[in-house]
């Protein structure tokens, strides 16, 4: 019993030598959605999430110590784009040789069941099927209203944007209307020679809704941060957009 009485002390002791800031800091939870849509429109060819944009974000969110839970539309398998699996790249081969990471991704939350009010930012990975389950998921559109309202923070890298452009506040007003952004580019989706098998060309789209729409050459990292909209170009960008993404929510 004293032992006990004595670790009890030792505890209060300890948690009272802790800065007040630090006893209520509680650290932002980020919900990283990928696709479930796993068919390159009629091409025969399989495609999903691109592993860097959920690998490299990953890595900058966990080494910041925020808590990350991986969700899709309907929940359940997210397929990875196999163009992707580039493991000379040592951050993605951390994350896909991490089976307890990839059973996750293949087992994710259905993004309606969550509780939005529970997460600081919300990031969408790109990928080209987040072309076709993206922009008309009302799950995808509540989520980044009610995050984004709440004083929360919304990131999407490459393709991961068309989760963008059908999202109106709740004023009515296009979320993505007279903010700055960037995206996957026109000039580089006709460089994969993917421009034709697209249901929209989402630099176009995102233009049409509004938005100030920024670029950098093809492949090159760019990354645009508008208050607390994030977004970047490519895969190249995905890094360094979690980065940011982390950078926000410390100045909160």
């Amino acid at each position: 019993m004293k032992n006990v009485l004595f670790i009890i002390a030792a505890l209060i002791l300890n948690f009272g030598c802790i800065p007040e800031d630090k006893q209520s800091q509680v650290v932002p939870q980020i919900i990283l959605v990928v696709t479930n849509h796993a068919k390159l429109a009629d091409t025969g060819k399989k495609t999903g999430y691109f592993l860097s944009e959920v690998a490299h974000p990953y890595d900058k969110f966990k080494k910041a110590g925020h808590d990350v839970v991986f969700a899709s539309p309907n929940g359940g398998e997210a397929p990875m784009d196999p163009k992707s699996l580039d493991l000379d790249d040592q951050i993605n081969k951390d994350f896909y040789e991490n089976e307890q990471l990839m059973a996750r991704l293949e087992n994710t939350k259905k993004l309606s069941e969550l509780d939005y009010s529970k997460y600081q930012a919300i990031f969408f990975a790109g990928g080209h099927g987040t072309m076709w389950d993206f922009p008309d998921s009302e799950s995808v559109q509540n989520a980044v209203r009610e995050i984004y309202e709440g004083g929360g923070v919304v990131a999407a890298v490459c393709h991961g944007p068309a989760a963008l452009v059908n999202v109106k506040l709740s004023n009515g007003e296009f979320l993505i209307s007279g903010k700055k952004v960037t995206g996957f580019t026109n000039e580089e989706e006709d460089i994969v020679e993917l421009s034709r098998h697209m249901p929209f060309m989402l630099e176009d789209r995102l233009v049409e809704r509004g938005a100030e729409f920024s670029k950098s050459v093809p492949w090159k990292q760019k990354v645009v941060v508008d208050q607390r909209l994030a977004t970047g170009q490519n895969p190249a960008s995905a890094g360094e957009l979690g980065a940011q993404v982390v950078s926000i929510l410390n100045q909160e």
